[in-house]
């Protein structure tokens, strides 16, 4: 009977000790506080294992003893009941006191049951020796304080995931999972090392300790799909982006935009679509732009504009010369009466909304003074507006369905198209880019901070930036996605030779765990400003 002890207790250390190499191994990429509670739970476990296996075959003594009792009575379910903590606490002061806790109580107890003298040890066998019978009453409180610490955590995290399992998401379900599968084995353990039980049951307990723990960490806490599937990365390398086109489309010549030229090769493609943030943008390996061919004005007056190309355009103070896209009496005809604007749209002063009764400043106050303290001429207007790349004013190209035919209301000659008559298109040099972090327990609200800092810089000083955005991901809380779109290339170099860039690079390193970046190109779009939340 010994040796059958003996062989499961082996074959128990050797499954512990494998699992032990696992947690460890995702230690290097993972340093969660979960992982490196239960990393502690399953090193004792296999030393538990390997005194029990000795003691069954050599007869237990002190130092089997003493190993047993602290690795498998104490060490093992009391981290265990730590790493729960670990993993259900949300707010960093609850985690701070769990490892605190634990630290402390552990160092006691350790040094407590190795000092501490044992009382008959005649009475070693080759069976499991009780604590009770060996140990003094200080070693025995401490034990006993430890198992009751480990019966309350294991049933109120139990308790805990599943309340938030019924009201949460896919991380609520997977804790809930994990807080199933570890729950009773833990208590199961628990009651092992405190009961006299044959050796074979409680070495099968023990190992179906460390399968619990492995089966947690492996299916409801594993790692995400592309993180731990190296396979994907080279579906992605195999992946290119299309190559940008060298000119607009024929779209364009029947509408509002001028021909542009063509450039004289597009940028070759990056090695990859989807990698490392630090090993695709920093490696230089940004590919070859022409700066001269962006600041060249393209043909047909476009210099007069300016402005990104958002692939519409801003009507600025006084541009004239347009068909489609501007108002009678200002040199830009075909979007209504003077000083209305379009038909039916929000704008003030125009009909159908309600501020037709104010009509448009400027249009008959001749003293109206324009934004920065500048004073214009009688009858100009003013157009300053957010760099959207929506027609102001108006902010519509296209009137409202069922709206009366604006050729006929307006006076709009019949030879001249409107801006809607055509499909508007994005500049085919927009450049953008999607970026998935993975961030580290507890860090959502430092980097959440960081990123509203950076996105309040990044609007203040960069106009060439058309799209920086920062979004929670609802079904995984410890994530985040940025979405950025720049007029082109040059305008994203400059973007990151920010200052305010720069240190959102420096400082998220402490928040981040993982960066993936996707390049993106624009076939359609929509934009317009973003409802914005008054601070009072």
């Amino acid at each position: 009977m010994e040796v059958l002890v003996a062989v499961t207790a082996f074959a128990g250390a050797l499954f512990a000790a494998i699992t032990t190499g696992i947690l460890v191994g995702r230690l290097r990429d993972e340093r969660s506080g979960w992982l490196i509670a239960w990393t502690i739970t399953t090193s004792a476990l296999c030393l538990a294992l390997g005194a029990v296996a000795v003691g069954h075959l050599m007869k237990f003594g002190p130092v089997t003893f003493r190993v047993y009792q602290i690795t498998g009575a104490f060490l093992a379910p009391f981290w265990l009941a730590i790493g729960m903590i670990q993993l259900l606490a949300q707010k960093a002061p609850a985690k701070f006191a769990a490892w605190l806790l634990g630290i402390a109580f552990t160092l006691i107890t350790i040094v407590i049951l190795i000092l501490d003298p044992i009382s008959e040890p005649d009475k070693f066998a080759y069976t499991l020796p009780l604590g009770e019978t060996h140990w003094t009453i200080i070693p025995t409180s401490l034990l006993n304080a430890a198992h009751g610490l480990t019966y309350l955590i294991l049933i109120g995290c139990l308790i805990l995931a599943v309340l938030r399992w019924r009201g949460g998401d896919d991380l609520d379900a997977d804790n809930m999972h994990a807080g199933v599968v570890l729950a009773p084995p833990g208590l199961a353990l628990v009651g092992a090392v405190r009961f006299a039980i044959p050796g074979v049951f409680a070495a099968l307990v023990i190992t179906l300790m460390v399968g619990a723990v492995w089966y947690a960490v492996a299916r409801p806490l594993a790692p995400y799909d592309e993180e731990r599937d190296g396979s994907d990365d080279d579906d992605w390398d195999d992946e290119r982006p299309p190559p940008r086109r060298q000119a607009p489309e024929a779209a364009y010549e029947s509408g509002p935009l001028p021909a542009t030229p063509a450039a004289a090769s597009p940028p070759p493609p990056r090695r990859s679509g989807l990698g490392d943030l630090v090993a695709e943008y920093r490696a230089g390996d940004q590919g070859d732009v022409d700066f001269a061919a962006r600041m060249q004005q393209p043909s047909g007056g476009f210099g007069a504009f300016g402005g990104p190309r958002t692939g519409e355009f801003i009507a600025p103070d006084g541009a004239a010369g347009l068909p489609g896209q501007g108002l009678p009496g200002q040199g830009l005809p075909g979007q209504g009466a003077p000083g209305l604007g379009v038909v039916g749209s929000n704008m003030p002063g125009q009909p159908g909304s309600r501020h037709a009764q104010n009509p448009l400043p400027g249009a008959s106050d001749p003293a109206y003074p324009g934004q920065n303290g500048s004073h214009r001429a009688p009858g100009q207007q003013e157009f300053s507006m957010p760099a959207t790349g929506a027609l102001f004013p108006g902010n519509e190209l296209r009137p409202p369905f069922g709206s009366p035919d604006q050729a006929a209301t307006s006076g709009h000659r019949a030879d001249v198209p409107l801006a809607s008559s055509g499909s508007v298109r994005p500049s085919p040099s927009i450049y953008g880019l999607l970026t998935v972090f993975t961030l580290m327990d507890g860090a959502g609200e430092a980097f959440d901070r960081l990123a509203e800092e950076t996105v309040e810089a990044v609007r203040r000083s960069e106009p060439d930036t058309l799209i920086f955005i920062c979004h929670a991901v609802k079904s995984a809380p410890l994530q985040r996605i940025v979405y950025e779109l720049y007029r082109d290339e040059v305008a994203f170099t400059e973007h990151q030779r920010q200052a305010h860039m720069e240190r959102f690079a420096r400082e998220r390193v402490a928040h981040v765990l993982a960066a993936n970046v996707i390049e993106l190109n624009v076939n359609a779009a929509k934009v317009v400003p973003l409802p914005t939340a008054f601070r009072v």
